[in-house]
């Protein structure tokens, strides 16, 4: 047996106002063929699941061409434009095979392009024809369409947020090409949309959690292959934005619908359980100050790189001056500027600069301090977060700053906090610290609250702020909650039964 793997991921937050360019993509992945393998061999991710579930069977993986820009602005037309073809053309080249799994995102736009996943299934499907499977795994904050239901055979979202089994998608994407091909089953799909956009919540915690639950009891029932709550991804202005219901049977299509309509309806009945209102910077600190234990971890979710943002905001780390904090430290502030003036400076140096809130003004003004250059790096390190864990890491050259008694990471390359050894990398042991700030929404949590004596997040303005109001969103389909009051329109459909 022979399988196709490949494909591209982005997160697009339409309201960035930085452009996700060719450029973008290439300097995070761009890889064809081997590479693909070597690079994610025995890695935590979607992938990594399939390659090492296929090599497990003994299937001849046939790598396509693969690549991912971190999560930022609209993809411009010249960029997806090329990646499509990169990816056409490694699909043309690759022969014959007998099935085709990718690894998609599902909040991908492009200019001219809302729809980024459901453009290109369509644009392979009219390649390779019908007749071969086609299965891609996808995120939960997926923003999921018909049209990418009606272009794949299966799409597999992750259940879990941290994304801890994104291993474990792209091995059930292998199993299920393998029992298409083998055992003729036959992957039926009911995809249920709801009026409804969520902030970005935490699977462990309610109200995610009874949902995944009634989810999984579904999965034991005979027939059902998959059933999961896709979150969507709230921070993108598209008319298909919104939470999704995606259930799969084998070859039973009222099935299909009855499960996703059933937990459409506990959806819908949890939907104000899910608002969160979370205290600004200042009112975080305090909090962590009057808590016991310690690391005590505040993350600043209104600038989450993982979700688009600058990651050069300055609400959380003025906070934290303005409050005159010792023991604490924080990482990290994306801002090449200041790294190259301390790596010209030299370890042991005092620089004077203007810290951060370049990219635009929403996320806090620069910073105009003296610092003291205590570390000097390369920025690179083995991720040992459970979400993608063995992977590499580069965030470029970077820099520990000692700014009053406050220790901050400043990187070359902007991106969420996903585990302690951008820290460590920079001499920081996190567990010693009273506070410990981050830039990141949940991805953190999968490493942090094992270590943590309490994690306490923040809000204020930004690109990734739980305040959906704070947003213009023109092109969504309206009404949808919390945004608008719906009522009768659904009442019939969403009443659980």
């Amino acid at each position: 047996m022979r399988v196709m793997i490949g494909g591209l991921a982005h997160e697009t937050n339409t309201f960035s106002n930085v452009p996700s360019t060719l450029e973008l993509f290439q300097s995070w992945e761009w890889s064809h063929k081997e590479k693909i393998l070597g690079n994610h061999r025995k890695v935590r991710d979607y992938l990594g699941g399939m390659i090492d579930r296929a090599e497990e069977l003994g299937i001849e993986l046939l790598p396509t061409f693969w690549t991912f820009g971190y999560p930022s602005g609209t993809i411009t037309k010249e960029a997806y434009a090329r990646m499509k073809k990169e990816l056409l053309d490694a699909i043309q080249e690759a022969g014959q095979a007998d099935a085709i799994c990718l690894s998609l995102h599902g909040a991908g736009v492009a200019e001219e392009v809302d729809d980024l996943e459901g453009d290109l299934l369509a644009a392979i499907r009219t390649q390779v024809g019908y007749e071969i499977p086609l299965i891609a795994t996808l995120d939960l904050h997926a923003n999921m369409t018909q049209r990418m239901v009606s272009e794949a055979d299966a799409l597999l979202s992750v259940h879990l947020y941290p994304h801890v089994d994104s291993y474990e998608r792209g091995i059930e994407a292998i199993d299920l090409a393998r029992k298409m091909v083998e055992e003729n089953c036959r992957p039926t799909m009911h995809l249920t949309k709801l009026p409804l956009v969520i902030p970005t919540s935490a699977t462990h915690h309610d109200p995610v959690k009874d949902i995944n639950d009634a989810c999984w009891a579904w999965e034991k029932e005979e027939g059902v292959i998959d059933c999961a709550l896709i979150h969507g991804f709230p921070y993108t202005d598209i008319p298909e934005l919104g939470v999704s219901i995606l259930a799969i049977t084998d070859n039973d299509r009222d099935l299909a619908k009855k499960v996703s309509e059933d937990i459409a309806r506990l959806v819908w009945e949890k939907r104000d359980e899910f608002e969160l209102i979370k205290p600004t910077p200042a009112e975080g600190i305090a909090l962590a100050l009057e808590s016991e234990g310690m690391p005590i971890v505040i993350n600043e979710t209104s600038d989450n790189p993982g979700g688009g943002t600058p990651g050069d905001g300055t609400y959380l780390l003025q906070a934290m001056l303005d409050a005159k904090l010792t023991n604490a430290c924080f990482g990290f502030i994306y801002d090449p500027e200041v790294v190259q003036q301390a790596h010209q400076a030299g370890v042991g140096a005092t620089i004077t600069v203007q810290l951060g809130g370049k990219t635009d003004h929403l996320h806090g003004e620069p910073i105009s301090v003296n610092a003291y250059v205590k570390c000097l790096t390369d920025g690179k390190f083995i991720a040992t977060t459970p979400m993608g864990q063995g992977g590499r890491v580069n965030y470029g050259k970077s820099v520990r700053l000692q700014i009053d008694d406050i220790d901050v990471v400043v990187c070359s390359v902007k991106s969420q906090v996903l585990d302690e050894q951008i820290f460590q990398l920079h001499g920081i042991d996190v567990t010693k610290y009273k506070i410990v700030a981050l830039k990141s929404s949940t991805h953190f949590r999968a490493a942090y609250e094992p270590i943590s004596a309490k994690v306490i997040t923040v809000d204020s303005p930004g690109l990734t702020t739980l305040n959906f109001r704070f947003f213009q969103y023109e092109r969504v389909e309206r009404p949808i909650y919390p945004l608008d009051s719906v009522t009768d329109p659904f009442h019939q459909i969403l009443t659980r039964k």
